[in-house]
């Protein structure tokens, strides 16, 4: 998404599945495979190294059937190492900093931070967790279903609703 703050992320790689299957662990293997992804991706752009069993679900949303290319993503919570800077890869990702949900959404309303849609709403979301240690407890317990945010209007006046939304059920 040129132009905006987004998570990293990406495709889950053949690779990624192998490893998946390769590994002991008590994750299903297709899971273990997106976190493996959602690991080697967060390493690759930011230069943020990650355990993929650490990553905890927290969301999955389907892009709408009306936007001509649809995307399947899952989105995960964890812990950076201590004292860990991100590093922009600088091909896919040209800037890289820390910031709370709460100081992202007020630079984003004061037009200083362009954010996409999902982002904003996972911001939204985390800025009512007191901590890292609440998201993360949260993340390991929290039942993940995806969602298919729903866009009503036009393509000049539209609005996009999420489950729970006034309307979304129309």
């Amino acid at each position: 998404m040129p132009g905006v703050w987004v998570f990293p992320g990406g495709a889950v790689d053949p690779e990624d599945y192998r490893d998946a299957a390769s590994m002991d662990s008590e994750i299903e293997a297709d899971e273990l495979a997106h976190r493996i992804c959602g690991a080697r991706e967060v390493g690759e752009e930011a230069s943020v190294a990650l355990d993929a069993e650490q990553l905890h679900p927290w969301s999955r949303w389907v892009t709408p059937s009306m936007v001509p290319i649809r995307f399947d993503t899952r989105f995960y919570v964890a812990l950076a190492p201590p004292h860990c800077k991100p590093e922009p890869d600088m091909a896919e990702v040209d800037m890289a900093r820390w910031l709370s949900p709460g100081t992202a959404l007020t630079e984003h309303g004061r037009d200083e931070l362009p954010l996409s849609f999902p982002t904003i709403k996972h911001l939204e979301e985390l800025a009512a967790y007191p901590d890292a240690d609440a998201v993360l407890a949260e993340g390991k317990s929290r039942v993940v279903e995806a969602i298919t945010p729903k866009v009503r209007g036009d393509r000049d006046n539209f609005e996009v609703l999420l489950p729970g939304d006034p309307g979304f059920a129309d």
